[in-house]
């Protein structure tokens, strides 16, 4: 390994990250279409070895919680960039119309590749839920100090609110539907 200079990286820890990175990215693309694992065809498509793929993840059931918990985290990091570039109201709409829906819309072969592995391993990392719930959290608190909702509401209630996006048909008319969901939740959380 190569060190230079405080914070320098080597050459091959830079490939390394980029092959994982670049993995992850083909396996979403590609259980978001199928539900299905190809360690070949992600090891083709990621432009890397089959050896490769099978470093960073030795069996389907670790890449496909690792790409789930990717994906998790692009929904939660999103979220204090909402909130810096738009008001508490707008992030909380924006964040539940424009990324919560479209991910829960799009992942339906994510979905049924979870499910088999939550079937093999038991459950899921809780610390996936807990993040996206930390994200309702700061979205709640940042309403409630600007005096837009309810103080003390509960992260996982309004979470379980928004259960009924799980309801809407990915080839149907889900944005609109969407909206109407968001704003009855709204309605209901908001300050009196």
């Amino acid at each position: 390994m190569t060190v230079g200079s405080a914070g320098s990286v080597s050459p091959r820890r830079a490939d390394t990250r980029r092959n994982h990175e670049r993995i992850l990215a083909v396996a979403a693309e590609n259980l978001t279409a199928s539900g299905e694992v190809s360690f070949n065809a992600i090891a083709k498509l990621a432009g890397v070895g089959v050896g490769t793929v099978y470093r960073h993840f030795p069996t389907p059931a670790d890449l496909i919680l690792a790409v789930y918990e990717r994906e998790v985290r692009h929904l939660v990091d999103v979220v204090p960039e909402l909130l810096e570039r738009t008001d508490p109201a707008e992030a909380f709409r924006a964040w539940a119309t424009d990324h919560l829906a479209p991910y829960m819309m799009t992942k339906c072969g994510l979905a049924k590749a979870l499910a088999a592995v939550t079937a093999q391993r038991g459950t899921l990392p809780a610390s996936a839920v807990q993040a996206i719930q930390g994200a309702m959290d700061a979205l709640l608190r940042a309403n409630a100090e600007a005096g837009l909702v309810r103080p003390g509401l509960r992260a996982d209630t309004v979470m379980r609110s928004l259960v009924g996006l799980l309801y809407l048909d990915p080839d149907g008319d889900w944005p609109r539907q969407t909206a109407e969901l968001v704003d009855l939740v709204w309605r209901g959380i908001r300050a009196a």
